[in-house]
């Protein structure tokens, strides 16, 4: 599903039209990518949990090359998925 599926499964659920879906998905995009980069978790209970974990500094090889390079540590976000989510996959 992509970001305009989706948009038109909200409206349809919700009965808002999808410029409106547009602004809330646009929203809660925003919130989670802000909250994010101030470190904040976004704890969505049932669903899951966005944080920001930290990589630790690590070697790998150029493929190309096949050059030893050093990757250096770094923050990347992280989905966790709650319960309900999990039961309902798998």
């Amino acid at each position: 599903m992509n970001k305009q599926e989706l948009i038109s499964e909200v409206a349809n659920k919700t009965g808002i039209t999808k410029k409106q879906a547009r602004n809330v998905i646009d929203a809660f995009i925003e919130v989670v990518t802000d909250s994010l980069s101030k470190e904040e978790k976004v704890a969505l209970v049932g669903f899951g949990t966005f944080k920001v974990m930290q990589r630790k500094a690590r070697k790998g090889v150029n493929p190309q090359t096949k050059d030893v390079i050093q990757i250096p540590a770094r923050k990347v976000p992280k989905f966790v998925p709650g319960k309900n989510l999990k039961d309902k996959v798998g």
